[in-house]
């Protein structure tokens, strides 16, 4: 299984009135063919930058891909492409669904034609043809009476049926890489469940690669092969799924794990939530970002960036409670888990 996309040291930033906030701070990570990679964090943590960043979807200015950057796609960088070439790409053969369909779908034209548009764009179908796939590519995703929904604006689907058309919209061109920026936030728990579900169809189907972004580690547990984590803009821990969920390393990961509501658990429980929010990134911390949430934070976390700790090939973590001289702390989840 070979790498379709490799970003290297990719940063990002957005200059402001009160200085320059480092959004992404030099992140590396790669997604295989016919793979879902998650990346999982708080908001402001980067996810979205990063998939915006991809898409080259970053505003210029305020915003800007910092020199250095690299983002390969088949091992042709999209830093570097120009617009015309990069038109081409994005949308045919790298597509994003965004979180809220409502202000991503232009409410003035009917949802058929907005699919279309990007069949002849892409595809170079004739507008007939085009209409007609539009059609077939909103029965694919099971938008009830679709000949005639095809021929209605956004404002008359639901929520769900709205995230319907734009996954249908996204896979249009069959891209190689989809981008799902939460794309279940919006929905209600059944839609949710069905929305991932119709994913996974049409991953199968069309052998796409998926980035699936997202803040709830619920959602990813049964569509990801492997997890990233984020924070303050740079990847804490990754590893498979299993070894997010069953063997988690990073103070932050386990905070993650443990906010969400489990099975079994009493209704008179406390849910757990972490206290205090992440640094500001305009002064961004010379040490670890968690360390000022982190109960088992010590002197060196402030004053100096922990070292990436391979745990296995596919799991790493970047904590100082990994360094052989730290004390030993079990993971709060995974004791839990394991009783």
């Amino acid at each position: 299984m070979g790498k379709i996309l490799e970003v290297k040291n990719l940063r990002v930033s957005y200059h402001t009135y009160a200085g320059e906030v480092q959004s992404v701070r030099g992140i590396d990570f790669h997604l295989n063919e016919g793979e879902t990679l998650a990346v999982v964090g708080e908001s402001g943590c980067g996810k979205s930058v990063t998939s915006k960043a991809i898409m080259r979807l970053i505003q210029t200015p305020p915003g800007e891909i910092k020199e250095g950057s690299e983002i390969l796609y088949n091992g042709k960088d999209l830093v570097k492409m120009d617009e015309k070439t990069l038109r081409s790409i994005r949308g045919g053969e790298i597509s994003m669904i965004f979180q809220d369909p409502m202000t991503s779908l232009n409410p003035t034209m009917k949802v058929g034609k907005q699919i279309a548009e990007s069949l002849v764009i892409h595809k170079g179908m004739g507008k007939k043809e085009a209409f007609k796939e539009a059609t077939k590519m909103l029965e694919m995703v099971n938008i009830p009476n679709a000949d005639k929904r095809v021929n209605q604006y956004p404002h008359e689907f639901s929520g769900g049926m709205r995230q319907r058309a734009m996954i249908a919209m996204a896979l249009s061109c069959s891209p190689k890489i989809l981008i799902a920026d939460e794309p279940t936030t919006a929905l209600d728990v059944t839609i949710q469940a069905q929305i991932i579900e119709l994913m996974q169809e049409l991953q199968n189907k069309f052998g796409t690669s998926i980035i699936m972004i997202t803040h709830d580690l619920g959602v990813v547990a049964n569509i990801a092969q492997r997890i990233q984590v984020m924070y303050s803009g740079l990847i804490i821990e990754r590893g498979k799924t299993e070894d997010i969920f069953y063997n988690p390393q990073h103070p932050y990961t386990w905070a993650l794990l443990q906010s969400v509501p489990r099975l079994g658990t009493s209704n008179k429980a406390e849910l757990y939530s972490l206290q205090g929010t992440p640094p500001d990134l305009l002064k961004p911390p010379v040490g670890c970002p968690f360390v000022t949430r982190c109960k088992y934070a010590m002197p060196i976390c402030q004053e100096q960036m922990p070292e990436v700790t391979t745990i296995t090939e596919e799991h790493s973590v970047s904590c100082w409670l990994k360094h052989p001289s730290a004390p030993k702390v079990e993971s709060p989840f995974t004791m839990e888990v394991n009783k």
